[in-house]
């Protein structure tokens, strides 16, 4: 009887799961978004860069190690704050040789500075769903500003885990050289392309802090 108990409350938790899975849907409005502490969603996102190469394509490539933190505050989203900090040597081009490069000394000297990491300064509303977001992206030690394009793209409870989850598209660009990352300039260019997309969930002992930042 314990058995056939437990196979009929696995068969309604499947049933329920599978009932939030279909119905849900998110919120396009920034504004009601629970505001407080959140992470990094470590399964769903994606940091991805592109150059110029000889003229023929833009190289794309990325990162596999990534964490971030977000500060919501949606009522007043200039307070909103965003950290990220991106392990240098998790660079994938796919190519061994090419990442061995690229981690090198002539280019982000991984062994020596290991982080690079994006610490947002301002945030400046520009529609219903997006806004400028301006930070200091320190690369080799060297830290100068880049504005992001950033696009809210929903915000709900996750119907698998129940935690509160935005998320958000982030476009940018920036000159490599004034970083020092000139090498194989011009072969490659200068000129770079940044591409995010990033789910945040909230803990569930996460506060609200400063919550609706009315």
């Amino acid at each position: 009887m314990r058995k056939l108990a437990f196979l009929f409350l696995a068969l309604a938790l499947s049933s329920c799961t599978a009932i939030d899975v279909v119905t849900h849907s998110v919120s396009d409005d920034p504004v009601k978004a629970p505001a407080g502490a959140y992470t990094l969603d470590p399964h769903h996102w994606s940091v991805l860069f592109d150059v110029d190469h000889f003229g023929y394509s833009r190289f794309v490539t990325r990162f596999d190690k990534v964490e971030a933190t977000l500060d919501a505050v949606p009522g007043a989203p200039e307070k909103s704050r965003v950290h990220v900090t991106i392990k240098a040597a998790s660079v994938d081009t796919n190519d061994p040789e090419l990442d061995s490069m690229l981690t090198g000394p002539d280019m982000f000297d991984a062994a020596k500075f290991p982080d690079i990491t994006f610490t947002s300064t301002s945030v400046k509303r520009t529609g219903p769903k997006t806004g400028d977001m301006t930070g200091n992206l320190t690369i080799r030690g060297r830290t100068h500003p880049v504005t992001l394009v950033v696009t809210f793209n929903g915000g709900a409870p996750d119907p698998l885990t129940g935690l509160d989850t935005l998320g958000f598209s982030a476009t940018g660009n920036f000159d490599r050289s004034q970083w020092g990352l000139s090498a194989w300039w011009p072969a490659v260019g200068n000129d770079v392309h940044v591409a995010v997309q990033a789910e945040f969930t909230k803990p569930r002992h996460a506060s609200n802090g400063t919550s609706n930042g009315g």
